[in-house]
């Protein structure tokens, strides 16, 4: 995993504060397409439990992974009384014996990409058994208005990365990532890709409480960063809208190839 995703910790209660949720539709389509019943979910990179939230109140038992202690520690605070067990570690440090056939249901929110590239879907194979689910869903928070959109990046100019994300690439067919890498491969079936809708508006203090939140940041020197975001403010309307819709990934483990 990449030092850049273990950032985040460092503003985790600022993270949960400022970053979106996700919506019911999410699970309402996981369960809709799940073949097994999900009493058991593996979720990868929980963070600091927005997603968790979501399937776990639907009283399915989630294992909640997260590297970051920090962040693990507000899901702790944010899930008490619901069905979740954190994890301390990455994806690659879980054990596969304890974990195989034990879920019904594997996923991650924004967070999969920061796998292993090298080993993530032959984890996931190991840990599924027949009929269960993958799920993977995220999107970027981009200003809705070019106008914004060009006074933002002139206020940060050269001092943060203008990708807040890391880009993976899609295919020539419309699937995004990862459905186009699971399309290919012969232990997963059923793949499906869907638009979720997610409107959101920001006054410009949380905008600014959102930016903080994010890695491009996070990674600058404090009073660099403390500029930056007098600039932010100086060049940003008071209520900002963003495009925030989501892409929900579904591919079913149909075979032990």
């Amino acid at each position: 995993m990449s030092n850049r995703a273990l950032t985040f910790g460092s503003n985790a209660a600022g993270y949960d504060l400022h970053r979106p949720g996700y919506p019911e539709a999410i699970i309402e389509r996981i369960l809709d397409y799940a073949e097994l019943p999900i009493r058991t979910a593996l979720e990868v990179g929980a963070g600091t439990g927005k997603a968790t939230r979501l399937i776990a109140a639907h009283k399915i038992t989630v294992l909640a992974s997260e590297p970051d202690e920090r962040m693990l520690a507000v899901l702790q605070e944010q899930t008490a009384g619901l069905p979740v067990t954190p994890i301390v570690g990455t994806f690659e440090d879980l054990s596969i014996p304890e974990l195989a056939g034990r879920v019904q249901l594997l996923y991650a929110a924004a967070a999969f990409h920061w796998t292993d590239p090298e080993t993530r879907w032959d984890r996931t194979a190991a840990i599924l058994p027949i009929g269960a689910t993958a799920a993977f869903f995220g999107g970027e928070l981009e200003l809705t208005d070019p106008a914004v959109r060009a006074r933002f990046n002139e206020a940060i100019g050269d001092r943060a990365d203008h990708q807040a994300g890391v880009p993976m690439p899609g295919d020539s067919e419309g699937w995004q990532w990862p459905a186009n890498e699971l399309r290919l491969d012969a232990r997963f079936g059923a793949v499906e890709q869907h638009h979720i809708p997610r409107p959101l508006r920001l006054s410009l203090e949380d905008f600014i409480g959102h930016i903080g939140t994010q890695s491009r940041f996070l990674i600058m020197d404090p009073a660099e960063r403390r500029q930056t975001f007098d600039e932010v403010r100086s060049a940003m309307p008071e209520v900002i809208e963003f495009t925030a819709d989501l892409t929900l990934h579904l591919a079913r483990r149909i075979s032990e190839a």
